[in-house]
């Protein structure tokens, strides 16, 4: 879908489709954010991922629940999926988790050194400069790609309201479109859980989305309506399906 994209726009002037937990499709209610493979991901076009990586050989986790995958193998569907459609970019970041999460950085910037489809600088690269290639985002705890700014605060993916949650995204979305009008690259959750609360299983993430993802939906037809239309920078979800995603490509699809 990025094939008709102007190749002078920054990169942070998109609204782009990302996941949350990217590769936690495994462990149960309790862990799973995500239904579809990193390659389906892809097809569905998904164009950013959230990877959580440990220590111990690069492998994915969800908190303590192995993925059975890890970043050596994401980083491999990434770039076969990037050499048969050389039109599009793909946004990736990597949050060090344990076992050994001190070691995540080092380990990983071994996997990608010299790499020449790898975009690794602070500076926010326009949409020719990256076409076939993957893009880092940076990490408090992982100092390699563009810097983001985030619009959730700490604490906001806990989850014990549905209207509380829709009104905090409707927030950060408008946040996002400032920080979008000033050449920021811009992220925001609209993923959530209420593990941890007094009604620790009320929303776990897939039951969040089912209600959060429709609502979500019809908020970005509305803000699609706008002329100008918004840019949000990077929305990332849990479980989005096939239209929802969709719905996000379209902002610039017809701009």
């Amino acid at each position: 879908w990025m094939k008709t994209l102007d190749d002078e726009k920054l990169i942070s002037t998109l609204t782009i489709p990302g996941t949350h937990e990217s590769l936690a499709l495994h462990g149960g209610l309790l862990a799973e954010c995500q239904s579809w493979s990193l390659e389906n991901q892809l097809k569905a076009g998904i164009r950013y991922f959230d990877l959580r990586v440990s220590g111990k050989n690069l492998k994915i986790k969800h908190g303590l629940i192995d993925q059975n995958t890890t970043f050596p193998d994401a980083l491999e569907t990434i770039r076969k999926f990037l050499f048969k459609y050389k039109t599009e970019t793909v946004l990736v970041r990597v949050k060090p988790v344990k076992p050994e999460l001190s070691k995540v950085p080092s380990l990983v910037e071994n996997k990608i050194r010299k790499a020449k489809d790898i975009w690794v600088k602070p500076s926010v690269p326009r949409i020719g400069e990256v076409r076939g290639k993957i893009i880092f985002v940076q990490k408090d705890s992982f100092k390699i790609g563009i810097i983001l700014s985030e619009t959730d605060k700490k604490g906001d993916y806990i989850v014990t309201n549905v209207k509380f949650k829709e009104e905090k995204i409707k927030k950060h979305l408008e946040e996002a479109a400032n920080q979008c009008r000033t050449g920021s690259l811009s992220l925001s959750y609209s993923s959530g859980t209420s593990l941890g609360t007094f009604i620790s299983f009320n929303f776990l993430p897939k039951k969040l989305a089912k209600q959060i993802n429709p609502w979500l939906y019809d908020h970005l037809q509305k803000q699609f309506k706008k002329k100008p239309k918004p840019c949000f920078g990077i929305i990332a979800m849990d479980f989005p399906g096939f239209d929802l995603i969709q719905q996000v490509i379209k902002f610039h699809r017809l701009t």
